[in-house]
Formats: structure tokens, sequence, C-alpha cells
């Protein structure tokens, strides 16, 4: 029989195709846009805390190179976080959610990368599903879609380069509360220069101790709360740098022009290209933009950076530049020396309130991409904990609070500067650079299909800044670097094993599912009863009797009266409408009254409570013997016009079996799982059998 979705039409108002979201008006876009000056961009905001230093660890050489490395910083910023995300890369979100798996998931609608093979046609037919395409089909699209799903390899290094972009987030949300927090307690040493440099890294342990405590709490309530602080944060800097431009030399406004940027590279040569290590810090907090989207929207975005963002970090870094100009030899503490003394104690209060805020943002999207990894199979299930009813994207995971808060206090402990933590820090931003361009190509070929002139301008020019940004400061791979590599290649190793298991174990069911002879033959047995009651027996595969099926039957020989072949799926996009929740197919001849469900929910979805989810499932499952029963009538008259007594007969047995399945109902739901160990086959090679026997064994159990 066919597969039928129970869909209703709803009343809901439209749809955003952009967010997902009602699609917000004037002033609901200016306050939206105020909202995420708090939560997006408390990084990039704190960024001209330690980006000079971080330049120049060696001190200034020549007078010229300030303007140098400000054309540099300000072309940077206009680049990177200004051009790429602002302009291009918020418009690749997955209905509203972004970040390097919301790309991969985008195109896995497109073409069949996953791993698990449990599409289904029906799936498309979700309505946030697919994107409105180009009306063209150009052939090119169709050649890669073509070489991506043929091709294991490719298939492989998708996901293994999503993976990756996953793990530099998550390194980049134990680096940022460390190079922010401990740059700004650093500043307290310019009024009690008795203060060791140990001492002020263990008050910024006691302050990352406490950042990391309140997580619990929510987004909403540490991160929505501060938006006054953060914009606070940026009027004064940003008139702090209007006074040094106008205190100091404002000739360093020539730096706009960016020859000054060719002729520090002749001056300077390969320090120049070292210095780029430290040049790139200033677009900390940007890829922040696009995966704390699903909190706001593309305007939003788009208003609160152009307007407020860029203009007072831009007029920060300019004024430290003038201020260097002039004193040069306190490249070191640039920020801080810079800050007129009536205005001190008040920036540094700011500064530190700051820099928690920073470390909330990176840590919420953090939190975000993991619980779409964990919702799409590629990662162990930890609790998830939804810390706002108002907006699904804030979550809060336990497990992974505890080890990224331990990692940056370790990393504050053992590094103690911002110029070591800088290095790490540059590779996880720069990685997940160029590994966002990499997936933008895919999207642009596969989704957008747009012309191929702006494809390789994109990728070049893109591609190659962040090249040379990477190999600049891969160099420092021995002075911190190293770092984010370890903490990568760990929990990639944990995303693939995790993954593999996942799908192995998959195909295993799969290649043993119960033929219909086998299912009529149990129910048939003289011993297997039928008992009142719902039964829901839950399985991951979506097509089919699970093998685990006949083991129940074997331990406990009854089959309730009414019973259902459940399972659970994530598809690949931000949420399902809970009227196209369910699909539903009767399995073996209708007296069976055995029936195949799948449950589809999105990544940012929250399965409903039992009582609401049993409910739901039972009014979907009367909806579909209903519409059943309508499809074969529809059949039935197209093929014997004027049958009406066929047609009254199995409208009657519909609602009879309706009422059926609301008599078992009352008599309660059993909820049935299968508990499987997972070994590797006879045979196997050393290494698999550590990797499934030992690694995935542990993770399943503990976590």
């Amino acid at each position: 029989r066919r597969w039928r979705a129970t869909t209703r039409s709803t009343g809901t108002p439209r749809r955003s195709p952009a967010t997902g979201a009602t699609a917000p008006g004037s002033a609901t876009k200016v306050l939206l846009a105020f909202q995420s000056i708090g939560v997006v961009y408390g990084d990039l905001g704190t960024s001209p805390l330690y980006t000079y230093s971080g330049t120049f660890p060696g001190g200034i050489r020549h007078p010229d190179d300030i303007l140098g490395v400000l054309s540099l910083i300000l072309y940077t910023l206009i680049l990177l976080p200004l051009l790429k995300y602002v302009f291009i890369v918020l418009y690749a979100n997955d209905n509203g959610d972004g970040g390097t798996f919301a790309l991969y998931s985008l195109i896995s609608r497109y073409a069949k990368i996953r791993m698990i093979p449990n599409q289904q046609a029906e799936d498309a037919s979700v309505s946030n599903y697919s994107i409105p395409e180009p009306s063209s089909q150009t052939r090119r699209a169709q050649w890669v879609k073509q070489r991506l799903e043929s091709s294991k390899a490719a298939r492989i290094a998708l996901f293994t380069v999503t993976i990756l972009g996953t793990s530099m987030v998550m390194g980049d949300g134990s680096l940022t509360p460390a190079i922010s927090v401990l740059s700004a307690v650093s500043g307290i040493r310019e009024k009690a220069p008795n203060l060791t440099q140990l001492q002020v890294v263990w008050i910024s342990v006691a302050i990352l101790f406490l950042l990391f405590s309140v997580q619990r709490f929510g987004t909403d309530k540490v991160g929505y709360s501060f938006a006054p602080i953060i914009l606070v944060w940026f009027v004064l800097i940003a008139g702090i740098g209007a006074y040094n431009l106008a205190a100091h030399d404002a000739t360093v406004l020539r730096a706009l022009n960016p020859m000054y940027i060719v002729d520090y590279f002749r001056r300077n040569g390969k320090q120049a290209w070292l210095s780029l290590g430290g040049v790139v810090l200033c677009t900390t907090g940007t890829e922040a933009m696009f995966a704390d989207l699903g909190h706001f929207n593309i305007k939003a975005i788009q208003l609160s950076f152009s307007f407020i963002i860029f203009p007072s970090v831009a007029l920060c870094y300019m004024g430290q530049a003038s201020y260097l100009h002039k004193f040069p030899q306190d490249v070191a503490d640039t920020f801080y020396k810079s800050i007129p003394a009536a205005m001190f104690w008040p920036t540094f209060i700011v500064a530190i309130l700051a820099a928690i805020i920073a470390s909330q943002a990176m840590l919420s999207g953090a939190f975000a991409i993991l619980s779409k990894a964990l919702s799409l199979g590629c990662f162990p299930r930890v609790q998830v904990v939804h810390t706002s009813k108002k907006y699904a994207g804030q979550v809060y995971i336990p497990e992974i609070n505890f080890l990224v808060g331990a990692a940056s206090i370790v990393v504050t402990l053992a590094f103690q500067t911002t110029t070591n933590i800088g290095n790490a820090y540059g590779i996880c931003v720069v990685m997940v650079f160029s590994i966002t361009t990499h997936l933008m190509t895919v999207v642009m070929l596969l989704v957008w299909k747009k012309n191929i002139a702006f494809i390789a301008a994109f990728y070049v020019v893109f591609g190659a800044t962040e090249m040379l940004y990477l190999t600049s400061i891969l160099s420092k791979f021995a002075e911190g670097g190293y770092l984010p590599f370890c903490f990568s290649l760990v929990l990639m190793a944990l995303m693939a094993t995790w993954h593999y298991v996942h799908v192995c174990r998959y195909w295993y069911e799969l290649d043993r599912i119960v033929p219909a002879a086998k299912l009529a033959a149990l129910l048939g047995r003289p011993d297997v009863r039928r008992v009142p009651g719902v039964g829901l027996l839950y399985s991951e595969l979506v097509q089919g009797v699970p093998p685990v099926f006949p083991r129940l039957v074997d331990k406990m020989p009854s089959v309730h009266a009414v019973f259902v072949f459940m399972s659970i799926k994530n598809l690949p996009i931000p949420r399902v409408a809970a009227a196209e929740r369910f699909i539903f197919r009767r399995v073996g001849p209708a007296e069976h009254r055995m029936f195949r469900c799948v449950a589809r929910y999105g990544y940012t979805d929250q399965i409903e409570a039992a009582k609401d989810f049993s409910d739901s499932l039972l009014d979907g499952l009367k909806l579909f013997v209903h519409e059943e029963a309508a499809f074969s009538c529809s059949q039935h008259t197209d093929d014997n016009d004027g049958d009406g007594a066929l047609r009254a007969a199995q409208a009657a047995a519909a609602e009879e079996e309706k009422r059926f399945i609301d008599a078992e109902l009352e008599r309660g739901v059993v909820y049935l799982t299968g508990e499987a160990d997972v070994v590797a086959a006879p045979g196997s090679s050393l290494i698999k059998r550590i990797v499934v026997n030992y690694v995935y064994t542990f993770l399943r159990k503990n976590l």
C-alpha cells in the first residue's frame, strides 16, 4: 500500500523563507537588531583588546608599519565579515538556521549525501523541506549532484569537512572565554602594577568558573539582558577611538589607501606575512553571526553590523593606530594604554562584562551547532536542555559545558598570555572561514545555481585570502597553534566513530528486516495472543519490520491489539509542522491492525511529552485510516462507477476501525524498545574491533 502523509490545512501566518519565522515588520527588525548586539557581537567587539599585541609580539620596527597593519585590519573587516558573511553567507541559511551543519543539511536536501539510507519521497512534501529553485535547471548542477551521489569519497569528504568545522567551532568555544577574559582582566595592571601575570591568570580563572556555572540559565537570561551593556561597550570604544584620533595623529586615516599594505609587505617581507596571524584576530566572532542566525533574521544582522558594529570597531582600531603612531612602545597593551585616565575604570568594568558576554555568544553558537549534529546522528546522545520557551535554538548541553569549561580553564593556566592563546585562536577562526567557503561553493553550484563566473570569483577571492591567513597562522603551530588541532582531532574521532557505527548498525538491521511471510507466520502461532491496548515498538528503521520484533514475540508471546512500528526520524531541516509530523503505512492485512509510523522532527524541534505525543500519534493514525478508505473508494469509483454499496461498506469499516483504536487507547499505550549490543564482525581488523567494541560501547553507555 502507498505511504500517505497525514497533512491538514492550517491557518498559520505565512512564514518568512529566510528564517522560518513569521515575517517581521520594521519595528521588529530594529528590535531584533538591538538584541543581536548582545548575543552575536560580543566576541567581535572585544577583539581590539588583543589584535595589535598579537600582530606586533616583538614590537613595532618602523612607524609606517602601523599604517600597513591598520589598512590590513580595515580591509580584512570589509572583505570577510562584511562582504562574505553579512551579504553572502547569511543567505545560505537552512530555513533560518546557520552554521556548518546547516550548510551540510541544506546540501543533503538537494543531493543524497547522507550515509544513513532513511530518505523517503514523502520528506520532500514537508512545507519547508525544499527552497524555491531557479527556473532554469542547469547541466552543471545536475553534474555536481550526480558526482556527489555516486562518489562515496565525495560524501565522506563533505561529512569530514563538516565535522571538522563543528570541531573548530567547539575549539573556538573554549578559546574565546580564555582570550577574551584574560585580555580584559590584564588591564587591571595599569592601576595595580604590583600584580603579577600569574595573579591576573587566577582572577581570570575565577571569572571563567563563574561564566560556565551560569550557562544552565540560558542565552535569553544571560545574553539578551546584556544587550545594553554591549551597546555601551561599542559606544565607549568608538568614543575612545575618536578621542585618540583627535588627540594624537589623525593622519593615520591615510591607511584607507590600500597601497600601505603593499609598502608594508615590501618593507617587512616574511615578517609581514607572519604578522597576518595577528591581523586575523580582528575577525574573531564572525562565525557567530551565522551560527546564531536562528535567534534573529538576516536583516537584523545586516542592520546591526553595518550601522553599529563595523563603524565602532573600525573607529577603535583607527584610534589605537593614532595612539601607537605616537607611543609605539605601548603596543603590548594598546587598548588600556590609549584610554583617557578619567575613563579607565568605567571602561575596565564594561570590558570585563563584554568579555563575559562575548564568551556566552560563542558558547551559545557551539551548543546550537552541536545539538544539530546530535539530531542528525553525528554525535553521541547527550542531554540537551532547551533553556528558552520562546527560542527553540537556545540550548544548553551540561556534559559539553563541563568539558569546554575545563578546557578553557586549562588553556588559561597553561598559556597565561593572550599572544600564545591568540596563535591557537587564529587557527580556529580561519579554518572555520575556509570550511564555510568550500561548503558555500557547493551550495552555489548545487542549490543556488549561480553563474560560474560569480562562483569562481567567490571561491578565488575569499579562498585565496583565507589560505594566505591560514599559512601565516600555521607557521606558529609549535607556539600554541597545535592546540585546536589536538582538540579537533579528539572531537572528530568521537563524532566519526559514533556516526560510522551508527550507519553500520542501520545497514545491518535493514538487511535483516522481517519478510511479510514470516510476520504472518509469527502472528499465526497458536501461543501468540493479541492483548488489549496500543503497543509502540521503537526502531531506527523507517521501512520494514525490524529484526527485534521476532525476538520480542519469542520472549513475550503476545502482540497488542493495535501495534505500531515506530521510528523517530530527524529531517535535515530546522522544523517540521505538527500537521506534517507523522506518515503511516499499514503492515499486513487490515485485520492485523498493525501499522508503520515515522515521526519526523527538524533538528530544532522538541519531542512532546508522552501524553501529548500518544494523543497526536493516534489522531494521526485515525486520520490515516479515514484517508486510506477515501482513497480506496475513489479507486473503486473510477473502476466501477456507481458501486455505492462497496463505498459505504469501506466507510463503515473505517469508522469501526477508528472506534476500535479509541477503545484500545483507553486501555493504555505501551512503549517497547530493544536493547542492542554492537560488536565488530569476526575477522575484523584490530582498529575496527577497538572502535566498535570499546570506543563506541563506552560512548553509548556513558553519555
